[in-house]
């Protein structure tokens, strides 16, 4: 084994966790998470001895490849099913029903926001680090999450005055 696979495998062990995570926060869906960073490591791996930050890179190549199953996937899919179940709809009156649904939530911004407040809030980079993973500026940055938070707040149910 080559000292470039063996730092390739500790880049690996050591980083997999949070990318998966990062690919979680913009799918929403653990499967796409997984082979989105299995393809992200499999480029950066037929790059590893030419790439000086191998994290950037990775969370860049994550973030694109999402991008472009995004455009790829304008058409809504359905399951259609030859009966409808007879299930009862839970009941969130409670405490659960209270909740908010923050994946959900974010699953109905634009992408880019989406990746500007998953960039920002969960993987807590800076807004000059967001816009080199991004390609764009630190202004566009900023312009984003802001919108992005205005539209989860309109996004978001209202409390009631009696508190609930």
């Amino acid at each position: 084994m080559s000292p470039d696979d063996e730092e390739f495998r500790q880049f690996v062990a050591g980083r997999s966790l949070a990318l998966l995570r990062t690919a979680y926060a913009l799918t929403g869906d653990k499967e796409a998470a997984e082979d989105l960073v299995q393809g992200a490591l499999a480029k950066l791996y037929r790059r590893w001895h030419k790439v000086d930050e191998p994290e950037g890179y990775v969370r860049r190549i994550i973030y694109n490849d999402q991008a472009s199953r995004w455009r790829r996937r304008m058409v809504l899919r359905e399951d259609p099913v030859g009966d409808v179940p007879e299930t009862a709809l839970p009941d969130l009156t409670g405490p659960a029903g209270d909740r908010i649904d923050v994946w959900q939530l974010l699953g109905q911004l634009a992408p880019r926001q989406r990746a500007v407040l998953v960039l920002r809030y969960y993987e807590d980079l800076s807004e000059r680090e967001i816009a080199a993973v991004l390609g764009c500026s630190t202004g566009t940055v900023r312009s984003q999450a802001h919108r992005a938070l205005a539209r989860l707040r309109d996004l978001a149910p209202q409390p009631t005055p009696d508190g609930a």
